[in-house]
């Protein structure tokens, strides 16, 4: 975390924190935010404001190795809907092949697997934040990052599973924490209100930092360096590396296509000459399959991922 954390103060040192903010009040408060975030993370206070407190508590006993499935069942009992989530994703029709309910919490659990676990808990934890009080007027933001993280879930479980050896349920993972720095960049300007009155500063910042961020993140939460790697790069579409596509394609590749979703004839274009999607071997064809199954993949994971 913190080699990330050094490199992102260097940048917001060296060059401010971006470089479309045209006015010198606006370059202010932007590069007065960021040095603050640098400054939140680099000390470890990586708490998201209104952040229910059971995707915590999800999060560190799944980080435990000692810790037990009752444990487990324990935690998220503790939170009804949440655990209704959990059941609803263990019925539903990509997990439920057999066809036989589950109505208990720790088959539930056993069938969906950990990650699958940690994914419903921060996609319950978007939906209760969109009516918290602190952050009223966020909801339509915090709607939009939802389902984004959702799409690209979706997108990262279908390449995975199709296009490469990557576990999909960890790729599944890895795209709904995508944008969290997308997130904690948003919760903390609740409390900059100057950031929503000067132009596309608070977007200019979210599109430059958002990966950083996500990045340290996900490495002070403790998930797999894969994860954070994978967060940390989802924007290097160019890079040059093995042929076997890695968690860090699956993501990046998931990001883009969820990003021309409403218009898959602009994808030829756009994408397929780029290294990322020839790792993955997606040509015309195979690219409207994998748009196809994204698209159904999608719809089931938000209906069971619906509060």
């Amino acid at each position: 975390m913190y080699s990330t954390l050094r490199s992102m103060h260097n940048d917001v040192t060296r060059v401010g924190y971006v470089t479309t903010v045209q006015t010198d009040d606006t370059r202010e408060i932007g590069f007065e935010f960021v040095r603050i975030l640098a400054g939140e993370l680099s000390a470890g206070k990586v708490d998201i404001p209104s952040f229910p407190e059971v995707s915590i508590r999800v999060r560190r006993v799944l980080s435990d190795p000692k810790s037990t499935t009752d444990q487990v069942v324990r935690v998220v009992s503790s939170e009804p809907a949440l655990a209704a989530r959990l059941l609803r994703i263990a019925n539903s029709a990509s997990l439920n092949r057999s066809g036989r309910a589950v109505t208990d919490l720790r088959t539930a659990i056993n069938r969906i697997g950990y990650n699958m676990v940690r994914s419903a808990s921060i996609s319950f934890s978007m939906a209760q934040m969109r009516n918290a009080t602190k952050l009223a007027g966020l909801e339509p933001r915090l709607g939009g990052l939802w389902e984004n993280s959702t799409l690209v879930a979706a997108y990262a479980y279908v390449l995975a599973r199709s296009c490469s050896r990557v576990n999909p349920e960890e790729a599944l993972l890895a795209g709904m924490m995508h944008g969290i720095g997308k997130l904690y960049v948003l919760t903390r300007a609740a409390a900059h209100p100057d950031l929503f009155v000067t132009g596309n500063t608070l977007e200019s910042i979210i599109d430059d930092w958002h990966p950083a961020i996500g990045k340290a993140i996900l490495e002070n939460w403790e998930f797999s360096d894969e994860m954070a790697v994978a967060v940390g790069e989802q924007q290097d579409h160019s890079r040059i590396g093995p042929d076997a596509p890695d968690l860090r394609d699956v993501i990046a590749g998931a990001v883009l296509l969820a990003s021309h979703a409403t218009d898959p004839a602009a994808v030829d274009a756009a994408l397929l000459e780029l290294p990322v999607m020839q790792r993955l071997r997606l040509d015309s064809a195979k690219i409207k399959i994998v748009m196809q199954d994204c698209a159904e993949e999608a719809a089931s994971l938000s209906s069971a991922l619906a509060g």
